[in-house]
């Protein structure tokens, strides 16, 4: 008798399988620093206005 929660064994789902880490693999130059602070622009307005509405 096969027990009722036994999973077949399986490999990693691409999505679960490790990942090159994105963040190490570009260096912190200063405009990398300068286009990401760019590219937030909007997260920080979010933030902005999510802590003004706590206060």
């Amino acid at each position: 008798m096969q027990e009722v929660n036994a999973q077949p064994a399986t490999e990693p789902t691409p999505a679960l399988a490790p990942q090159a880490n994105q963040i190490l693999a570009e260096p912190a130059t200063v405009a990398a620093c300068t286009r990401d602070y760019e590219q937030a622009a909007d997260v920080r307005q979010t933030l902005a206005a999510q802590e003004a509405r706590q206060r």
